[in-house]
């Protein structure tokens, strides 16, 4: 891993430790039993354009600050960002733009998600429609968030990456 990529890596996994448990409350949506914090997944979604270890790494940290916060089924919840994140980072790395990784990932997110929570006792219902449904729906709002701040970054020159 380069210099530069460990830096980002770190600013990106700070913040994606730093929602869950500073803005958790704030940010959190609760229609038990699903739950989401809007913008977690941002810095896992800045990452993919970066790299598959920086998404990992960002993706993991994610994990961690919600398992501190809110315990192991959201942790595990979270921990499928790692699936999402490589595979994103390695289509992005193959030089597809970022707005189509977010909108291929969008499915792949969801029903890990789905499937995560149903070793926790979550039924087929609640794991499919209001865990995967809700994911999917969360994500998007994410990947509205994630371009808006990539073409932020891009204008300051800070991040040069694919958006369209």
């Amino acid at each position: 891993m380069k210099t530069k990529e460990m830096i980002y890596g770190a600013i990106l996994t700070s913040l994606s430790l730093l929602i869950p448990l500073a803005f958790g409350g704030f940010l959190g949506i609760t229609l038990p039993p699903f739950s989401a914090t809007l913008a977690s997944h941002v810095p896992v979604m800045i990452a993919m354009t970066i790299s598959p270890a920086t998404a990992l790494a960002v993706a993991s940290g994610s994990a961690l600050g919600f398992l501190i916060k809110l315990g192991p089924v959201v942790a595990a919840r979270a921990s499928m960002h790692i699936v999402f994140g490589v595979t994103g980072a390695l289509l992005y790395k193959k030089g597809m733009s970022l707005s189509k990784v977010l909108l291929i990932t969008l499915p792949l997110h969801a029903i890990s998600e789905a499937l995560i929570v149903i070793p926790f006792g979550f039924d087929l219902y609640k794991a499919g429609v209001v865990i995967g449904v809700g994911t999917g729906l969360h994500h998007i709002l994410d990947s509205i968030i994630t371009l808006f701040l990539a073409a932020i970054l891009i204008k300051a020159s800070i991040l040069a990456i694919r958006i369209k």
